[in-house]
């Protein structure tokens, strides 16, 4: 996998050599030399890494290739930091510039030296490349570069599984083979998607085996698609299987026959028979391209059943209305504890004593089948004592990469990484710097991937935009997890699975891709790139040598101030480091040492207590994310805005209390001339402060996509919407008044943003704008503190992607009418402290897809909403701070599974069941809950 550090590299040396100029002569001949060199090396890595590594020769030549390519990285960083841009003016501005020349002669005869010696060692290293035949086999004979892969393909074992040893697939068989032997007659595609190892193909040969399904398709014909894939070997084996299946003989010629022709033997023979075919492991789109045409839509109800693990295939292959596509979810607790102790224990109850660990073992699998199979086998060959299986619970990253039971399982969740290309790769390999069951925010993820060169430009798309579609990627191939959505179906968090992310670690540490520390005392290799620390800042290791550091994170610190300082996580020798992450660490200050990283584009100091941002900072001339969310500062120097690469710009803090207060929210005082800051793409939550020159300026800002002030007046209503109609790539717009009773004057925006998505006013509105009905991308609308005049929701009602409505004292009056066919997507509606409300009325027709309905402190209202029973959908319905008695006013014909009614009460917040039993009189904290309901 040194492909991804070469690959890398050669992008970074073509933009290198576009835009450096006056550099010493031979120094871009020797570059080119080198760029050109490991281009042709990178085919060579490629065989490489699919021959495997169980050749040491090999292994270390490997290892070579991607130092050299690590180690010129280090020296176009170096030579960047080295050279002197800084052009003064005034008296001085000669002798600046002599002194300016000397440094920059010293800081290229110090390249030329290093790229030389570069150079010298690529030419070795392409002197003693492997030498491959076209099967991937080494030309060189047995003693130097021939190995043998010690992993054989097992996929096929699926196939051969006994009925006695599957756990938890009766529901799934018996729902697929529905699917299957039900419908019309036309071609029907049912589509199986999981991760590795999720029991894709057990499942489906389960149903391929069904006596039913046996009966009602004339012609049944298994392929398991092989990688990569052979379309002409692939089209022969099925014509072999087809005529078999009817015991006619294969016709003549079909060795020799190309593609086309054996689709249309294929075709002409499925076209009078009512078939199953089932397409085993099918990884991408073209595939199923290849061969969709071949299998006929002969109007006899013939199915096709694909297993794959990329939900993009699913659903390409699924278009018509009667296809089907079935998530494989992971088997339930007590599934897999029935599959561990069949495995473990032969059957066997699992003695007493070892439960807990057993337990513990078995979380890690996740339900995943293959897991729980593999790791119960390994335990069954181990001494039953605790100590034994305490150690396999702390050491089971060693045991997957060493135990010989544990390759199959181990490649096989290895084929999917292995299927990326590199730069997903990359961005794979990066998520084992984050803690094991951590949710990973998208968005921090998004913008660590871009800081890291990760992200490929590419035309009409922000870097932003691109790297989202390299997360749907990973999602869509079932790489990692998604852990958390938006209210309007946005990923929000992601995750890996545990056992996944144990081998990635391995394999990022094999390539000092990264290196994690979570024990006292850790090490790392010498020439660590990427590191995280782990659980506590005394992991760091003293004097390291940090001089090749390119990331630096923090995670989970316990350890107090004092003994903490902040020379332990920023070592001097990092001047090279680009991704410094101390969320949530235990300091007050700002870290001197971080003005001198002058190469840094990541800076998140999110959730730490310091107070104040120095002027040092414009020395980060590339920073592109200054996250200080969560922080203590409210004010930023002037000297931000030298800092014109800034994409990310958050500085702002919520205090979450009891239920919504208008004085929540704080950001950070307006900065005269922000306009200056042109690529910024979030800014949040900026206090405007009653000045109409710092609203201008906001017109500047035309990349923005959120948005977000605070300290709003009347009258700069109109010099607002001035600037907002600038703001053409709009998605998120948040804004709150100087107080509660002050007006958000927003009715001179004759042009809004037509991209905007999330609109968030908290303050008080004369009338709702006219132009808010009109945006038809609005999916989120919060008013708060609006007091409206009564029918004024009534123009919001056909928006036609609004799926959350939040509303607290937005509407004046004692009755709240949802009339038919308004609000037809809306999924979640919130009304919170309407102080005149009486009466919620919701006609037979209106908000058919309300999921969620919370109603908070309406003192007045005197029984549940009229109508509540036309709300078919609906799934959880909350009362928060409501009378009993209105809460038994629900009817049983209201059909609604969760019925929570909270109350705050003694600092805390109560929350009971309508039915009384689980929750009943259960204490939660004001955290969770605003985690659980928010």
């Amino acid at each position: 996998m040194a492909e991804i550090a070469v690959s890398f590299l050669l992008e970074k040396l073509t933009t290198f050599l576009q835009n450096e100029v006056g550099l010493l002569q031979g120094i871009p001949e020797d570059l080119e030399y080198i760029k050109d060199e490991l281009q042709s090396l990178k085919a060579v890595l490629r065989v490489a890494d699919s021959v495997g590594e169980s050749n040491q020769e090999l292994k270390v030549w490997v290892q070579q290739v991607r130092e050299i390519a690590y180690d010129t990285e280090d020296t176009l960083d170096e030579y960047k930091l080295d050279v002197v841009n800084d052009h003064r003016h005034g008296l001085d501005a000669f002798l600046h510039q002599v002194c300016c020349f000397t440094k920059n002669l010293k800081a290229q005869h110090r390249i030329a030296s290093k790229i030389n010696g570069i150079k010298s060692r690529i030419s070795n290293l392409s002197a003693r490349r492997p030498n491959f035949d076209n099967n991937g086999t080494s030309e060189q004979g047995p003693s130097s570069i021939a190995t043998v892969n010690p992993w054989i393909d097992r996929r096929g074992d699926a196939l051969l599984l006994d009925r006695v040893d599957l756990v938890g697939i009766d529901n799934s068989k018996e729902q697929l083979v529905q699917w299957l032997v039900e419908g019309n007659s036309g071609r029907k595609v049912v589509s199986v998607v999981g991760m590795g190892g999720s029991g894709k193909t057990t499942l489906a040969k389960q149903v391929y085996d069904n006596t039913k399904v046996k009966k009602h398709f004339a012609v049944h014909v298994w392929i398991t698609i092989s990688h990569p894939l052979k379309i002409e070997e692939l089209l022969r084996n099925m014509v072999r299987q087809l005529f078999d299946s009817i015991r006619k003989p294969v016709p003549q010629g079909v060795d020799d026959m190309d593609s086309f022709l054996l689709k249309m033997i294929i075709k002409g023979f499925l076209q009078q028979r009512r078939y199953l075919i089932v397409l085993d492991d099918v990884w991408h789109m073209n595939e199923w391209e290849m061969l969709d045409h071949a299998l006929a839509n002969n109007g006899r109800g013939s199915c096709v059943l694909l297993t794959t693990r990329n939900s993009e295939v699913a659903s390409t292959s699924c278009i018509e209305s009667e296809d089907k596509i079935f998530n494989l979810e992971p088997l339930s607790p007590d599934e897999s504890w029935t599959l561990f102790c069949k495995k473990c224990f032969q059957k066997n109850s699992c003695p007493a004593e070892l439960e807990r660990h057993s337990r513990r073992i078995l979380d890690k699998c996740e339900g995943l089948p293959l897991a729980i199979v593999a790791i119960s086998g390994v335990l069954a060959t181990k001494r039953h004592t605790v100590a034994e299986w305490e150690t396999v619970y702390r050491s089971l990253g060693a045991e997957i990469e060493d135990n010989s039971r544990l390759i199959n399982f181990k490649e096989v969740l290895l084929l999917s990484f292995n299927d990326l290309p590199y730069h997903l790769k990359s961005c794979f390999l990066y998520l084992s710097l984050f803690p094991g069951n951590h949710l990973i925010e998208n968005m921090r993820l998004i913008r660590l991937w871009i800081a890291e060169g990760f992200v490929e430009a590419k035309e009409g798309k922000t870097q932003e935009e691109v790297a989202e579609d390299y997360l749907n990627e990973l999602l869509n191939r079932s790489m990692i997890q998604i852990a958390g959505m938006t209210n309007d179906g946005r990923v929000k968090a992601c995750r890996i699975h545990d056992l996944l992310r144990e081998i990635i670690i391995s394999n990022a540490r094999d390539q000092n891709f990264v290196a994690v520390a979570k024990e006292q005392n850790a090490t790392w290799p010498e020439k660590v790139r990427r590191l995280a620390i782990h659980n506590a800042l005394a992991n760091a290791q003293q004097n390291m040598n940090a001089s090749h550091l390119r990331s630096l994170f923090v995670f989970d610190t316990g350890d107090p101030l004092s003994s903490s300082p902040t020379d332990t996580l920023i070592p001097n020798s990092c001047r090279l480091l680009k991704v410094l992450d101390l969320r949530a660490a235990p300091i007050e200050n700002f870290p001197e040492e971080i003005s001198n990283l002058r190469l840094l584009r990541y800076l998140s100091l999110r959730d730490t207590k310091i107070t104040t941002i120095p002027s040092s900072i414009r020395k980060l001339q590339d920073l592109e994310t200054l996250d200080l969310k969560h922080s203590q500062v409210s004010e930023l120097p002037v000297e931000i805005l030298k800092l014109r690469k800034l994409h990310h710009l958050l500085v702002y803090r919520y205090e979450f209390t009891s239920y919504s207060r208008f004085h929540s929210k704080y950001g950070f005082q307006a900065l005269s001339g922000i306009g200056a800051l042109q690529s910024l793409q979030k800014l949040c939550f900026m206090d405007v402060n009653h000045d109409n020159a710092i609203i201008i300026e906001l017109g500047k800002l035309v990349q923005l996509r959120r948005l977000g002030i605070t300290n709003m007046r009347k009258e700069d209503g109109k010099i607002l919407c001035s600037s907002i109609e600038k703001l053409i790539n709009l998605h998120a717009l948040s804004i709150v008044s100087s107080v509660k009773e002050e007006v958000i004057d927003l009715q001179c925006l004759s042009s809004p943003p037509q991209l905007l998505q999330r609109l968030y006013l908290y303050g008080r509105l004369e009338k709702l704008p006219e132009w808010i009905p009109c945006l038809e991308s609005l999916a989120v609308i919060y008013l708060k503190w609006s007091r409206l005049p009564n029918d004024s929701l009534e123009s919001l009602q056909n928006l036609p992607n609004l799926v959350h409505l939040e509303l607290l004292q937005a509407v004046e009056g004692d009755t709240l009418r949802f009339k038919a066919g308004g609000f037809k997507e809306l999924k979640l509606l919130g009304i919170d402290k309407f102080e005149g409300l009486r009466c919620i009325q919701v006609e037979e027709g209106a908000m058919p897809c309300l999921e969620k309905l919370s109603i908070q402190r309406c003192k007045l209202l005197e029984r549940v909403p009229l109508g509540i029973q036309h709300l078919t959908n609906l799934k959880v319905l909350e009362f928060f701070d409501m009378p009993e008695e209105l809460i038994m006013t629900l009817g049983p014909d209201a059909n609604i599974p969760e019925v929570y009614y909270t109350y705050w009460r003694n600092g805390e917040w109560e929350v009971y069941s309508l039915e009384g039993s689980a929750e009943n009189g259960r204490s939660i904290s004001t955290e969770s809950l605003q985690s659980r309901f928010k």
